[in-house]
């Protein structure tokens, strides 16, 4: 932070033959910004890209000892990071994986020793990562790993809807396994805990989806329901803590079963992202 208190954020700018750089670029054009923003990236790609897209931007190098200044419109400051080999629009090539995770490293160092007050990433291609023979599932994972954190839990938000996940990127096959009593009650209370200490919610209301349809039907379409998650969720509601569930995922994300909720928590990826990126995409 500087002596105006402007944050220092850091944006990585994600696969360089996708929309990362465009969004970027579109986001500098676009209007002040009351931080500075550091972009991460191969200014070649960046200059290439803008001369593409008909957008003029004036770009200065970033250096972390120079002084801190909002980012006006039309300008930038570059951490450059160079790819290794030329990029293509809309041509993947995993010669670049590399350089892509070389990126979030840097801006995760950079949050971690407080040269950044946080980071925003642009999209990135898992599998031309993997394709370069480097195993990589997403963000999460991978910034988890840098941080050495025990557990991450991924949660994404759009207006007042926030849905987190109890798995995150895993086969469908393999979700089910995953779900112990462990490790749902360590991702609740972790949920709890930062719907309080993040957003200042005193007591939380989060809905618990079940896992499968119906919610296992009182046992008939699964057990997971009546062996895992309703023993957690009394457990944890016996501690105090506001939960709800678990209940159909079908119906859950209607409007009248979430008045009043502040957070919801999924079993797995795709049955509460879908529903979040309608609501928010774009």
């Amino acid at each position: 932070m500087s002596n105006n208190n402007l944050p220092r954020i850091a944006i990585t700018a994600g696969e360089p033959a996708g929309i990362g750089p465009d969004i970027i670029l579109m986001l500098l054009q676009a209007q002040q910004w009351p931080a500075e923003l550091v972009i991460i990236a191969d200014p070649d790609v960046l200059k290439a890209r803008a001369q593409q897209l008909g957008i003029s931007l004036q770009m200065r190098h970033y250096t972390p000892d120079s002084q801190m200044k909002p980012t006006r419109c039309g300008e930038y400051s570059i951490l450059p990071i160079a790819c290794h080999v030329p990029v293509e629009t809309g041509v993947l090539n995993p010669a670049n994986a590399d350089y892509v995770l070389q990126t979030l490293q840097r801006a995760t160092e950079g949050c971690l020793s407080g040269e950044f007050a946080a980071m925003v990433t642009a999209p990135l291609h898992k599998g031309v990562i993997n394709d370069a023979g480097i195993p990589f599932t997403g963000h999460t994972e991978f910034l988890a790993e840098l941080s050495q954190a025990p557990l991450p839990v991924m949660m994404l938000t759009a207006d007042k809807l926030r849905v987190a996940l109890a798995t995150t990127h895993v086969p469908l096959h393999a979700v089910s396994s995953l779900i112990t009593p462990a490790l749902l009650e360590q991702v609740l209370v972790i949920l709890q805990h930062d719907m309080q200490q993040k957003f200042g919610i005193a007591n939380p209301h989060i809905l618990v989806c079940g896992l499968n349809p119906h919610a296992g039907e009182s046992g008939h379409l699964g057990t997971e329901e009546l062996d895992v998650i309703i023993p957690v969720i009394q457990k944890l509601q016996q501690q105090g803590v506001n939960l709800s569930g678990p209940l159909p995922a079908d119906t859950l994300f209607t409007p009248r079963n979430l008045q009043g909720a502040d957070a919801v928590l999924a079993m797995y990826h795709d049955q509460g992202l879908p529903v979040l990126k309608h609501v928010g995409f774009g």
